[in-house]
């Protein structure tokens, strides 16, 4: 990781504030009940937590200890559904399907390649009519395009504007 997240989360609680407008406007919306949601690059918990007191099941995974600590000490304190995982995107692997795949402005801390090679394996564990929410920078949403549109399954672009991208899956 570029930055040292790590370390501001030691330092810093509720370093990156609360959740973006536009997810919060995406589950406040969210018809489905009891989801099954991963949080790619979750921090500190910001969309993790605020999913989970939504009644969703979260799985939140990031590089830094200290993030992933504090958002299940948040969750236990509260009683949420969330298990945090501390790994590195590169190299992991998600088990079993997703009802909803968030990246809130994760990918572009990695390379081009790494980008895309971590979507592809997103894109594997999302169900059928299941979402990827993407928020990142505007130049990279055209190769998460590419990557979405050579995946096996069928995707739905639902929104798209800026550094933003919200796919479904429609087989």
């Amino acid at each position: 990781m570029a930055y040292d997240y790590d370390k501001l989360y030691g330092d810093t609680p509720n370093a990156l504030g609360g959740p973006a407008t536009l997810f919060t406007t995406f589950f406040d919306a969210f018809d489905q009940q009891n989801a099954r949601v991963l949080d790619v690059g979750c921090g500190q918990g910001r969309d993790a937590l605020f999913v989970a007191r939504r009644g969703h099941r979260v799985v939140g995974v990031d590089l830094s200890p200290n993030g992933i600590r504090d958002m299940q000490t948040v969750a236990e304190r509260e009683g949420l559904a969330i298990e945090g995982i501390v790994a590195d995107l590169v190299t992991f692997h998600p088990d079993g399907v997703f009802d909803v795949v968030v990246i809130d402005r994760t990918l572009h801390m990695l390379s081009q390649a790494d980008q895309c090679a971590v979507l592809k394996v997103l894109l594997d564990h999302v169900d059928v009519k299941g979402w990827v929410l993407i928020s990142d920078e505007k130049s990279n949403i055209s190769g998460f395009r590419d990557v979405i549109a050579a995946h096996e399954s069928d995707w739905c672009t639902e929104h798209a504007n800026a550094g933003n991208l919200f796919v479904r899956r429609s087989s």
